[in-house]
């Protein structure tokens, strides 16, 4: 039976009526249409010609005029309806009864012309038809709750302080369907609510004169509270949470280190004489743990894969918990957006609110999963973020502009955060901020012990896989010679690991029966990779001598696939520099692995030394607890600096003085005039020390040189052009710019230069013709990250 044009028009009424939704009364006739195609032509389309595309449909069908007719009656219907949709589109204050009848009138008024080709085209763009009926639909919610004349108050406010309105009210009309969150916040698809979405939720529209704006209650920041120190670790055992190999890893290490943080917490509270400390609420969300990121580490906890990041995480959360902050862990998205209260849909809109913590550590793939879904509000927060970051990241590869005019943009760099938010697990570049992590502590008897039970002729490799040992068998062969050998290389039953006979290989050892092994060993070896582990540290403060290979020339991003691609240009003297800088001989011995006759003589030299355990302060969980309260306390990057003289602006400093700098006593350098103006600053500014580099070397190395640490936290102290003239740089030429190694002097043209982007100070990089401006400060013994007067 087929209907007539009447007969059918009642029925879409009637659809319309019963389905208020449109989305579901287009589809329908979409469906209906196609169906109808189907049954009343029975499929008999005229046999296919030679030539004819497999996907041609002809107009030839069997069924006479008066199939023809119904066929014109449905196509012209459609085509009304997608004329009647645009034109509805644009009314804001009809009702729905009135739509319905302009809908019915238009059914009423249709006239059988079309083919089945006009048919099917409208099928195909059936969807886009749905998308602008459900816009109509929003439309009309929103007509009945627009107040009256508001509708005059919704036309787009020119604003030279908001120029983005105009162009944000022109996507958001285009796109407010691609992401569920703008319905979530009460975008239902009228230039009202756009722009009340725009100026309250975004910021790119001026509020609105006819809103009520006293109707969101300010919320007042939660009161301060003091931080106490915790030695229970059973809450943060459970925040960890479980079902991943990870994590089981984290809390068996938090559980073996529990005593330890709880004595070295009494030792530095003890030491602080009862100091106020403010408890923080804090967010730990370890981005590369979570499935979104592909949890590459969890399958290798127990196949001998790196373990550092873990161990330093583990420690991280525990010294948070210890110190006493309010803590939250997460580890997957669903919690993550929970814990932020992020909207639901697919991240385009920020978190409206304040933020609920006053800190957030993550790493670069949760640096990357917030950009996601926080939308803008990163912008506003990211000054309360803190990025673990193994390797560091160098000012020069974190400006996005800079790095990208200038060949230093990375995967892994440009967030246009200060320099001392990311975190790393060596003292690498006073760039970023040391974060550290520990290696356990021997108490008097277990040192005794050490030492009575040491093999003068053992010793083990730091290599955990099979792929590490190849290419090694030439001094391996030397080092058999004079040493019994023992590996932890991780294997399979059915597949013993491809290491040389001669080698004793425990297999991948559980920690407390690995140091068991290093508190026997004489020597431990690296092979020159992993880069910068904390297995070195551990063998050190279990007795053993470190031997770890010279990297000649050093390994950088410009020359060795392992560190292309990180955002930072820091060269690589050796497998680890810091056992080579700051511990050294006995404990660590770096030579050429390459000269058979020097890795022969070295290997005796060892076997002969007597060599105690040791461990630096700052990896020992009182140091580590020490540095983080430091900087929890101190670091704030979110409040603006102090107001300070401008780069080209010249002034006279207090006690009549034409500089704020005077020379140390018997020295070149310079220092904070005691009589110069006070600003606040953390460090304090009794810790500066100015001077300046030779051309080519950078600030890290000139401090070091004068057995001091270069501080970028005072740089904005020596951007000034009194810097030059206190150490008689006679300018002939000032000039301010974008350049990562101001302030520094050019002698070939006497040009100074002084720092335009504060993100772009940097203690790291050398230029061939400058003379850099450095500000250096002293150390605490054991603890690099902090003067003397930082606690």
């Amino acid at each position: 039976m087929i209907a007539s044009g009447g007969d059918l028009s009642m029925m879409v009424r009637r659809c319309l009526l019963t389905f208020r939704p449109f989305r579901i009364f287009v589809l329908g006739i979409g469906f209906f249409s196609l169906c109808f195609l189907m049954t009343s032509l029975g499929g008999q389309f005229s046999t296919k010609r030679p030539g004819d595309s497999p996907f041609t449909v002809r107009a030839e069908v069997l069924g006479g005029q008066e199939s023809r007719g119904v066929l014109r009656k449905i196509s012209d219907m459609l085509e009304v309806i997608m004329k009647r949709m645009d034109a509805l589109s644009k009314l804001g204050n009809t009702t729905d009864a009135h739509r319905l009848d302009e809908l019915s009138s238009a059914l009423d008024r249709i006239q059988p012309i079309g083919l089945v080709e006009r048919i099917q085209a409208i099928a195909q763009n059936m969807s886009d038809m749905a998308v602008r009926v459900e816009q109509i639909l929003q439309r009309s919610m929103a007509s009945s709750r627009v107040r009256d004349g508001a509708l005059g108050q919704c036309e787009i406010p020119k604003d030279p302080r908001y120029p983005d309105c105009p162009s944000k009210m022109d996507w958001m009309r285009a796109r407010w369907t691609s992401d569920p969150c703008y319905a979530f916040y009460g975008v239902d698809g009228s230039d009202c609510s756009f722009l009340v979405y725009l100026s309250e939720v975004e910021w790119f529209c001026p509020p609105l004169a006819w809103r009520n704006q006293t109707a969101t209650p300010t919320l007042k920041p939660p009161p301060r509270r003091q931080a106490v120190f915790q030695s229970d670790i059973g809450t943060l055992l459970e925040q960890v949470g479980t079902g991943k190999e990870s994590l089981s890893f984290m809390k068996r290490r938090i559980r073996r280190l529990a005593a330890q943080w709880a004595s070295a917490a009494r030792r530095l509270h003890d030491r602080l004489h009862n100091q106020w400390r403010e408890q923080k609420r804090i967010l730990v969300h370890v981005g590369f743990l979570t499935e979104e990121s592909g949890d590459v580490f969890s399958p290798k906890v127990l196949k001998g894969g790196p373990l550092g990041e873990m161990v330093q995480w583990a420690d991280i959360v525990a010294a948070l918990h210890v110190l006493g902050h309010d803590l939250k862990i997460s580890v997957s998205l669903k919690e993550l957006h929970g814990f932020l209260g992020v909207p639901p849909g697919r991240g385009s809109c920020p978190l409206t609110g304040p933020l609920p913590f006053d800190l957030i550590y993550t790493d670069y793939h949760g640096l990357q999963q917030m950009k996601q879904h926080m939308g803008l509000s990163l912008r506003k927060h990211k000054c309360h973020i803190r990025v673990i970051d193994t390797f560091g990241t160098e000012p020069a590869y974190n400006h996005e502009e800079y790095a990208t005019l200038h060949g230093y943009r990375t995967n892994w760099g440009y967030w246009n955060l200060h320099g001392q938010q990311y975190m790393t697990m060596f003292p690498h570049t006073p760039d970023n901020s040391f974060m550290g992590f520990v290696a356990e502590e021997l108490n008097d008897t277990e040192r005794l012990n050490i030492q009575r039970n040491k093999v003068n002729n053992m010793a083990v490799v730091y290599g955990k896989e099979a792929s590490m040992w190849k290419g090694k068998e030439r001094f391996l062969a030397i080092l058999h010679r004079h040493m019994e050998i023992h590996g932890t290389v991780y294997y399979e039953t059915q597949r013993p690991p491809e290491v040389p006979a001669f080698v004793k290989n425990h297999g991948l050892l559980p920690q407390h029966e690995l140091q068991q092994l290093l508190r026997k060993a004489k020597l431990f070896v690296g092979f020159g990779f992993p880069y910068e582990g904390p297995a070195p540290l551990e063998a050190i403060a279990n007795g053993c001598v470190f031997l770890q290979p010279k990297f000649s020339p050093p390994h950088s991003s410009l020359n060795h696939e392992f560190f292309r691609g990180k955002p930072t240009s820091r060269e690589v003297s050796s497998q680890h520099p810091y056992a080579e800088q700051y511990i050294g001989r006995p404990h660590v011995v770096t030579i050429d692995f390459n000269k058979s006759e020097e890795f022969d003589a070295t290997i005796r030299e060892i076997i002969k030394m007597n060599v105690e355990p040791f461990l630096p302060y700052e990896y020992t969980c009182e140091g580590m607890l020490e540095r983080v309260h430091a900087y929890i306390q101190n670091q704030d990057f979110c409040s603006p600096d102090d107001p300070f003289p401008s780069a080209n602006t010249s002034r006279s400093w207090l006690g009549g003085s034409p500089s704020p700098f005077a020379l140390l006593p018997n020295s070149s350098i310079l220092t904070w005039a005691s009589n110069a103006s006070s600003y606040a600053s953390w460090p304090p500014l009794s810790a500066l020390r100015l001077l300046a580099s030779l051309e080519g070397q950078s600030c890290v190395s000139a401090c070091q040189s004068a057995g001091l640490i270069c501080e970028p936290a005072f740089y904005r102290f020596i951007n000034i052009k009194e810097a030059f003239s206190a150490l008689d740089f006679q300018c002939e030429g000032l000039e301010s710019e974008m350049n990562h190694l101001y302030p520094a002097f050019a002698a070939e043209h006497a040009e100074c230069g002084l720092q335009h982007d504060a993100l772009l100070f940097s203690c790291a990089g050398a230029g061939a013709k400058y003379q850099r401006l450095c500000p250096c400060r002293d150390y605490r013994v054991g603890q690099v990250a902090l003067c003397r007067d930082c606690l």
